[in-house]
């Protein structure tokens, strides 16, 4: 079994976007350790949804929207990060992060402690927008300070080369290439088979070649 991990800088920033285009793109199995918050559909349904690929049950599905010790202490639980190992699947597995690296996932960990515990080559996801430089230089350090292989980092929204062309530069890192923002990925614009549009614009612009050499 082969594992690529993918984290982000922030929430919100499309993650789990870039991740169905990752699974879908290398006909992988999805995995969502701890899910925090389910409105209309969870990040296992997206993916599967925009996929047409598997998606494992999650280690934790909490209701609140919140950071997951949060959402777990609202409903009586405690994150186990013992429970958490990476499952046996056949081929490839993405395992997606909740929110930034280090969010808690309980009173103890953070999830970059689960992180560098799995010792899986880690994709980084990067919002163009203002503000990324910081986050994105202060995310790649997080991961080297804690032994994390780092594939690279995707970024994610409108072109900003000389931004993109700096994090690389300061974080020593591969550009793996920027996602632009899809419309009509929502439920009633893809069926199960997969989306067509996310497929397209993946295969344009996102560097396949070089996540594949670090598997």
């Amino acid at each position: 079994m082969s594992v690529i991990v993918v984290t982000g800088t922030d929430t919100e920033i499309g993650k789990t976007v870039f991740s169905a285009g990752l699974v879908q793109a290398l006909n992988a199995t999805y995995w969502k350790p701890v899910q925090s918050g389910q409105e209309e559909e969870t990040d296992s349904q997206i993916v599967a949804r925009l996929s047409g690929c598997p998606a494992l049950p999650e280690g934790y599905l909490l209701q609140l929207p919140a950071s997951p010790h949060l959402s777990a202490e609202a409903e009586g639980v405690e994150i186990d990060s013992t429970t958490l190992d990476l499952p046996d699947v056949e081929g490839l597995l993405v395992a997606e992060g909740a929110g930034g690296l280090m969010v808690p996932l309980n009173r103890q960990e953070l999830y970059l402690d689960l992180i560098a515990r799995w010792r899986a080559p880690v994709i980084l996801c990067a919002r163009t927008k203002l503000g990324t430089i910081n986050h994105t230089l202060l995310s790649l350090k997080a991961l080297r300070d804690a032994g994390c292989p780092v594939v690279g980092v995707a970024f994610i929204g409108n072109a900003q080369p000389e931004v993109e062309q700096t994090i690389c530069q300061f974080g020593g890192v591969s550009h793996l290439g920027r996602l632009p923002v899809i419309d009509g990925l929502g439920r009633a614009a893809s069926g199960g088979t997969g989306c067509a549009a996310l497929a397209q614009a993946f295969g344009d612009t996102i560097n396949l070649d070089l996540i594949r050499e670090a598997l």
